[in-house]
């Protein structure tokens, strides 16, 4: 078999192993050094020692574990309860209240947190029994809880674009500026969506009682004052001076998780256990994000030198392409790899095999990867892994089934796909930010040069990562 065959063979073998459930990162490491191996000889095992080197000493990466360390300590500290209960108050007047409440709730808290998994199981023992309680249809109440606790993956600070600008290398401030908008957009389309269902199918979101609804403004006013605020102040602080280029993405979030200590000892919920249990999950989320890193850069680095990468770019750089239907083919391949797969692997793994094309397009890669992280929405959506589903049904009540969680995710999934045309249509969504704080290119389709400009004010620490060619 000649090395192309053997590239292919190991990209089919790995998609088969991990359908029967074996461990992503370490499968990843076996296949890589396995047909490295038949590849390369002993010089696989020289492969193996640099790309976990590599991996371990890129300071971009020192980000993930001080964001996802501030996510578990905020959620420890009982904020999301008096988060909800002020914005319930705060949008009691409105059709849909619940609703617009608890997407309003994921979308701040997202921005603080960042792990999907944690945002929906809470929401889902919070709100999602709030809106049972008030009569909303159960499809409509699990879409909004599983919609709105995905939106972490694309709010900054978001996880996965920390790693898509380690696996791109590109910035990840530039990429928090250019998906903060779209962001923005998504969480507020949403919320239309939620109060058009409360004007036009009322039955479906009951109005609140007149008791829940005429409440004080000087206690609405107490409300936000002592539980949004705060909260509020601390991502702005986080994320404005990523954005302003006063601090680097890994600065801006321990400065992050100091203020979730001192917000959470403000609230009087913190204890040696929590802090004890927020290091040890921190930990072993980081230490999943790092060897699904080093796993993927061995099977990237073998399967592009086998010749793999040669002949899928060979291959759809021969079929009839312009960076539209580039965009669009690559787009719903993600989208289908979304239905079996987590979004890690799709990042760290197939995304890299999209990259070395875009320039032959004219893609930007920033503006890539905002399409990417508003197609992985639909990841955790879509049946059948759909990973905000089954979180939600693990804390559900018995009588919801996880079929109604799954066709009431569904208009959501049609809300990803409408924003994402928004995007591509009026691309200032995406450019406007960055080019009005650093300057530089329009990372838009037909324009392959990308934002290399330094964040206003500059900074020492090098955020774009520098490994090793993947082939």
């Amino acid at each position: 078999m000649s090395d192309a065959g053997l590239g292919l063979t190991q990209l089919l073998l790995f998609l088969f192993f991990i359908m029967l459930g074996f461990p992503i990162a370490f499968t990843l490491m076996a296949m890589g050094l396995f047909f490295g191996y038949l590849g390369m000889q002993d010089r696989v095992f020289d492969l193996l020692v640099q790309r976990t080197y590599a991996v371990m000493s890129n300071d971009v990466l020192i980000s993930v574990p001080l964001f996802v360390f501030m996510g578990y300590i905020i959620e420890r500290a009982n904020i999301l309860d008096r988060l909800f209960r002020s914005l319930q108050l705060a949008s009691g007047g409105l059709p849909g209240s619940l609703a617009v409440a608890t997407l309003a709730t994921c979308a701040l808290f997202a921005t603080a947190t960042g792990i999907v998994g944690a945002v929906v199981t809470l929401m889902g023992l919070l709100a999602f029994p709030a809106m049972l309680r008030a009569g909303y249809d159960p499809k409509l109440a699990a879409g909004v809880t599983c919609a709105g606790g995905c939106l972490g993956i694309l709010i900054p600070p978001s996880i996965m674009l920390i790693l898509y600008g380690a696996t791109a290398g590109v910035s990840v401030v530039q990429l928090y500026a250019a998906a903060f908008i779209p962001g923005v957009t998504l969480a507020l389309l949403y919320i239309i969506y939620a109060i058009g269902i409360g004007i036009i199918r009322p039955e479906m979101a009951p109005r609140l009682p007149p008791e829940e609804r005429n409440v004080p403004a000087l206690q609405i006013i107490w409300a936000l004052l002592t539980s949004f605020l705060p909260l509020a102040l601390l991502i702005a602080s986080v994320l404005g001076s990523i954005i302003a280029g006063l601090a680097t993405p890994s600065e801006a979030a321990a400065m992050g998780s100091l203020g979730s200590i001192i917000l959470a000892i403000v609230y009087r919920a913190f204890t040696w256990q929590k802090l004890k249990e927020s290091v040890f999950l921190t930990a072993r989320t980081s230490a999943m994000v790092c060897w699904l890193f080093v796993g993927s850069y061995i099977f990237s680095s073998v399967f592009g030198y086998l010749g793999g990468q040669s002949v899928v770019e060979e291959f759809v750089k021969s079929l009839p392409l312009n960076s539209f239907t580039f965009l669009l083919l690559a787009q719903v391949i993600i989208f289908i790899l979304g239905w079996p797969l987590e979004w890690t692997e799709i990042i760290v793994i197939f995304v890299p095999i999209f990259l070395p094309l875009l320039d032959d397009f004219g893609v930007s890669p920033i503006f890539f990867g905002i399409m990417i992280a508003l197609n992985l929405q639909t990841s955790f959506l879509s049946p059948p892994v759909a990973m905000a589903a089954f979180y939600l049904k693990g804390v559900a009540p018995p009588h919801v089934r996880l079929e109604d969680i799954f066709r009431g995710c569904m208009p959501f999934i049609y809300i990803v796909i409408f924003c994402m045309g928004l995007v591509y249509v009026f691309p200032a969504l995406v450019t406007w930010l960055p080019e009005n704080l650093y300057g530089g290119a329009t990372p838009v389709p037909g324009a392959p040069s990308m934002l290399d400009a330094p964040p206003a004010g500059g900074f020492t620490e090098q955020e774009e990562i520098s490994l090793p060619p993947l082939n």
